[in-house]
């Protein structure tokens, strides 16, 4: 019987493979809603964010390093709620498209319903639960919020945003991984926390985040447009996170599911090598 904690890779690239066929097999409107709900729920964590930061503004100017780890301090709502973030699909949707589980248009498809689904969200959420209820629309919040726009998407080169892009979802993917890999709630929850922790404080780029700050800045009437918003920021950060998923997901089918055939695992190499250690051959026994 196993009684260890977590799954071994293979197992967890398996996991993470069944879960883009069951996405795959998933009606596009559940979809779309689950997706919704993922936009929201992400954008408690970006409102936290907010608040912490420019909250602080006599901490930031002594300290910014420590305001930073502060406002990544948030756990992950949705570690257990099986809804639809953009980031994690965009890992394993090509995984399971490598390995023949579901058709190459699937990624399109999913991608797309997926994206729209957490703008929605975020949208609503920067809309009804950030200005309308007076939160962020009161100094020093509302000044934040405008600065951390020009900060965030007017400053920074396309290049650099899309660099951003890539550490964001390289460190969201692991995330996901760990928290595949954990076998019981407390346990995931820790596994996501860490490198999510780890990418707000860095201060990258998450395409769906973004989806919620820069919007509500929008709506505050910040210097960013709507224009520059999509031509600069939501292009560069998207393509850049589906480039640090592929960093992730890629060498993991590369690694541990080279010898899996679409039915399910077998013959892992790791599992393959196990089993000759410990089954010698007949000409071994005979030997």
């Amino acid at each position: 019987m196993d009684t260890s904690s977590t799954l071994k890779p293979a197992e967890v690239a398996v996991a993470l493979v069944e879960q883009a066929v069951a996405k795959h097999n998933t009606r596009y409107d559940k979809t779309f809603f689950k997706a919704v709900l993922a936009g929201v729920m992400l954008s408690f964590g970006g409102l936290f964010d907010l608040i912490i930061s420019g909250g602080s503004a006599g901490l930031t100017a002594s300290n910014p390093g420590i305001v930073k780890v502060l406002a990544g301090f948030r756990i992950p709502r949705w570690t257990r709620y099986g809804l639809d973030l953009l980031t994690s699909n965009l890992m394993i949707f090509p995984m399971a498209v490598w390995k023949r589980r579901i058709p190459w248009w699937s990624i399109p498809v999913n991608w797309t319903i997926v994206f729209f689904g957490n703008l929605v969200g975020s949208l609503f959420f920067a809309a009804i639960l950030s200005k309308y209820d007076g939160l962020m629309t009161v100094d020093p919040y509302a000044a934040y919020i405008k600065t951390f726009a020009v900060s965030k998407a007017i400053t920074p080169g396309w290049y650099q945003i899309f660099l951003r892009g890539i550490g964001c979802n390289w460190l969201v993917c692991v995330a996901v991984w760990q928290g595949v890999g954990a076998k019981e709630t407390f346990s995931k929850i820790i596994a996501i926390w860490f490198p999510i922790w780890v990418f707000v404080a860095c201060g990258f780029d998450h395409v769906v985040a973004n989806m919620f700050s820069l919007p509500l800045s929008m709506m505050l009437q910040s210097e960013l447009t709507p224009d520059l918003y999509i031509r600069k920021s939501l292009i560069a950060s998207l393509i850049g996170n589906i480039i640090g998923g592929l960093f992730v997901g890629m060498p993991a089918v590369y690694f541990y599911l080279g010898d899996w055939h679409a039915g399910g695992l077998r013959d892992a190499e790791e599992a393959h090598i196990e089993r000759k250690t410990s089954n010698p051959s007949d000409s071994e026994r005979t030997a």
